[in-house]
Order: C-alpha cells, then sequence, then structure tokens
C-alpha cells in the first residue's frame, strides 16, 4: 500500500470535526491525495447501517447486534472504499474506525474485547490506521459541547458513566501503543489544539518522508 491511513478518534464534543478539517489542511499542502470518510458509513451500505445504529427506531439493541452491525459496515467500507484508495496511493483520513469499537462496546457496554479482536482479525487482516489522533476531553465537558451542537443519538444518550469508561478505555488504547495514537488535549483553547495537531501530523509526514 502506498497511502497512509489516518484515523481520528475521541468522544462525543471532542472536536473531531476541528482535527479532520486541521488534518485535511496540513496533507493537502504537502501535495497528498486524501480520501475522506467516516464510520459507521462511508459506503451506501455503511450510512444506511449507521441510521440504524445511531437513530432512536432500536433503542433496545443486543450489544452483540451493535457490534456486529459496526463490522458489518466496517467490512464494507473497507472493500469498497479504503483499500482501494491506500493502493492508489491516496491518504485516507477517516472519523473513527475500530478504536472506537474497543472503547464504546468494549469499554462503554464491557464487551469481552477478545470477541471484538478476533472480528477486528477477520475482517480487517493485517490492515491498521497508520496513525491515529485522540481528541481527549474530561466527559462532562464533550457532552456540553455536543448538546450545543444537535440533538442526542442513541449513543449521546447513554448515561454519563457510559462514557468515562469509553474515555478511560480509549486511554489505555493510547498507552498500550503510544508510536500510533497521538492524543490531543480537547479541552484547550483552539488556537492550542490546532497547532498540536499539526506538529503532530508534520513529525507524521516527516517520518514518512524518511522511512
Amino acid at each position: 500500500m502506498q497511502g497512509s491511513f489516518i484515523t481520528l478518534e475521541g468522544i462525543e464534543g471532542a472536536g473531531k470535526s476541528t482535527c479532520m478539517a486541521e488534518v485535511r489542511q496540513v496533507l493537502e499542502t504537502a501535495g497528498k491525495a486524501i480520501l475522506e470518510t467516516r464510520e459507521p458509513g462511508g459506503t451506501p451500505l455503511g450510512e444506511d447501517l449507521r441510521q440504524l445504529l445511531l437513530g432512536h427506531r432500536h433503542t433496545g439493541m443486543h450489544e452483540d447486534t451493535e457490534l456486529l452491525l459496526m463490522f458489518a459496515a466496517r467490512a464494507e467500507h473497507l472493500q469498497q472504499k479504503i483499500l482501494p484508495a491506500l493502493r492508489s496511493g491516496k491518504w485516507v483520513l477517516c472519523d473513527r474506525f475500530t478504536d472506537a469499537s474497543y472503547a464504546y462496546q468494549g469499554g462503554g457496554r464491557g464487551m469481552d474485547t477478545r470477541r471484538i479482536a478476533e472480528l477486528e482479525t477477520w475482517v480487517q487482516g493485517d490492515v491498521r490506521p497508520h496513525l491515529t489522533l485522540l481528541m481527549d476531553l474530561p466527559v462532562e465537558q464533550g457532552l456540553e459541547r455536543a448538546g450545543r451542537r444537535s440533538s442526542p443519538d442513541r449513543f449521546e444518550s447513554e448515561a454519563l458513566e457510559f462514557f468515562e469508561r469509553v474515555r478511560q478505555a480509549y486511554l489505555e488504547i493510547a498507552r498500550q501503543d503510544p508510536g500510533r495514537v497521538k492524543i490531543i488535549d480537547a479541552s484547550r483553547p483552539l488556537q492550542e489544539v490546532r497547532a498540536r495537531i499539526r506538529a503532530v501530523m508534520e513529525s507524521f509526514l516527516e517520518q514518512q518522508d524518511n522511512d
């Protein structure tokens, strides 16, 4: 694969849209061809599954169903968009990926992460992000931001304790894989956040050029 795979992660209200715009600007300045996408979603089938997962029609959805739908959308996303883009030399910039399954279904729902790992291997093979930017901030601050943005979806309607578990799961992922996962303190003023994102991206670009 010639392109690089970059993912953005974080709880609700962490500012992933701001991060996406900043990363895209750095990559465009560097002359990279970019595919910008999201999960769940990214394909027509994935977007339909997104509506099922985030909407309120199925509030009693079983956690196994939720996890399997996430990976069904991911399998389609990989085969139809992400892998072809990487093979063509594009840099893929994705709003959430499998780390979100470990955080939300593993941390938030309390599912056995070994089951998530089995699905990850089955669906993805050896495909993993090259870089992940984790937008981190206190849960209450994130939910307050998200509440100002729009009415809550099915996940955003969860209790505060759910998101505390999600956040801690994300931070544990970063602790275990510091080479890939870079924490961005999203509680800081916007200019500081943007500067940190830019520094991480410029360092990553330099590293890629030297490899």
